[in-house]
């Protein structure tokens, strides 16, 4: 293929080059021919035979489906003034701080608090006051056995909102004290999966010295039944960093429209994990869990890959539409899990998985195919990505509410496009079954 494509000259509605397909759509020329080998897109080759053109409207409206935002002259975009997320040249900020580096030096706790207040507290701990956790933990034992993580936890917000008859005081103050302690009741309300000697009365985590473990470890016992190293917890808690925010996601721009109508922070926090278990969102790591599950049990990631390609499916783990090259989030977590000695299975079939891939498309490692690293090295289930996703990304959600309680209330209201009939319409038919008498 050729970078530079001669504009199309042939009759009809004008077409896009390569290169303006992949502007309009945000990603690399290589990808425009990714989507097109995958069904997503048709193309045309241009007159002369020198490169592909491209339907605009079409590429428009995939543009659309994968959140690309078009600029638009008239301002009909909906933009939101933040001071959280910056994603700027294949690298991203927390209120302009490399992300990666935080999460290389401090906390889960530590960063969630500077993000919310600015003020960084070394050693700072979330602690679940014991009636909260008490009511989350009978609301999630209610649950039936095969729900699932999410479930759970849309649930332990739910009881823990009932509890707090501070939750519509929506004072910054009030709703850090409810984001302190909704975290770990979230962690705490899972059942334990290993060793709980960490813990007391039945599941709250604590320390040596009576008080809380940090979050991290608490959830790592709720991720696996194996012991916790090092090494693992220190990739654990890099994960919870690195995923507290990301801009405008899809389960952001639900938790900001719920703050916006001035919802309490619990609500808040449902909207976002509402969203966050869409398949194209917080779940798509447990896509890549069992594709590299697979992978190391067969002892080779090609025939995997070859299989998701023969079938029509995308390859999950791979690209991201905000980054050209790796997503940084992967590359920190890649980095920190060559230090975790049972992880070098798991790394080789995903770095065979990127190998095969780049044959077909040249797509970059994103976040989830990390995650499914960690998830299958520690012996985790499938959706145990998803749990860190939400559990991480509720300090994002707190964070986005703080913003949008201190903007004008109900200013996200989007105006529908009606494209049905014309009124007036006559009113509707009675429907009737098959066969009945008039």
């Amino acid at each position: 293929m050729t970078d530079r494509e001669p504009p199309d000259h042939s009759p009809g509605p004008p077409r896009l080059t390569t290169r303006e397909a992949a502007e309009l759509l945000g990603v690399k020329p290589e990808t425009v021919y990714a989507y097109v080998s995958r069904g997503q897109l048709s193309s045309t080759r241009a007159a002369g035979g020198r490169g592909s053109t491209f339907d605009a409207d079409e590429v428009r409206a995939l543009a659309r489906r994968s959140g690309r935002r078009e600029p638009s002259a008239a301002g009909g975009d909906l933009v939101f003034r933040t001071g959280i997320t910056l994603i700027e040249g294949d690298r991203y900020y927390f209120r302009g701080v490399d992300a990666t580096e935080l999460a290389r030096h401090h906390s889960y706790e530590e960063v969630a608090e500077w993000l919310w207040t600015g003020d960084l507290r070394p050693g700072v701990r979330f602690t679940a006051p014991a009636g909260t956790l008490a009511a989350a933990r009978r609301t999630v034992d209610s649950l039936p056995a095969h729900s699932g993580s999410t479930d759970r936890l849309r649930a332990a917000v739910t009881a823990a909102a009932a509890v707090d008859p501070m939750r519509f005081d929506l004072s910054p103050g009030a709703v850090l004290s409810s984001a302190r302690s909704l975290i770990p009741t979230l962690v705490g309300a899972l059942p334990v999966r290993g060793d709980a000697s960490d813990t007391a009365d039945g599941g709250t985590p604590e320390g040596p010295d009576g008080g809380p473990v940090p979050l991290a470890r608490a959830l790592w016992t709720r991720l696996t039944a194996r012991p916790a190293d090092a090494a693992s917890l220190a990739v654990l808690d890099a994960a919870l960093t690195l995923l507290i925010d990301h801009d405008l996601a899809a389960s952001t721009l639900a938790a900001r429209v719920a703050a916006s109508a001035h919802a309490h922070p619990y609500a808040v926090v449902s909207a976002g994990l509402g969203v966050l278990e869409g398949p194209l969102h917080g779940a798509a790591s447990g896509l890549a869990h069992r594709m590299l599950q697979e992978a190391v049990d067969r002892g080779s990631a090609v025939p995997v890959v070859a299989d998701h390609l023969r079938t029509g499916r995308r390859v999950p783990g791979l690209g991201h539409r905000l980054y050209r090259d790796e997503d940084p989030r992967a590359r920190t977590l890649f980095a920190l899990l060559e230090d975790v000695p049972q992880a070098a299975e798991a790394l080789a079939a995903a770095r065979e998985v990127v190998s095969t891939t780049a044959r077909h498309a040249p797509l970059a490692v994103n976040v989830d195919l990390a995650l499914a690293v960690l998830s299958v090295a520690g012996g985790m289930e499938a959706e145990a990505g998803e749990t860190i996703f939400a559990v991480s990304r509720t300090a994002g959600w707190i964070a986005h509410a703080l913003e949008e309680y201190a903007e004008r209330p109900l200013r996200i209201r989007p105006s529908g496009l009606y494209t049905g009939p014309r009124p007036p319409q006559p009113l509707p038919d009675p429907f009737r079954e098959p066969g009945s008498a008039d």
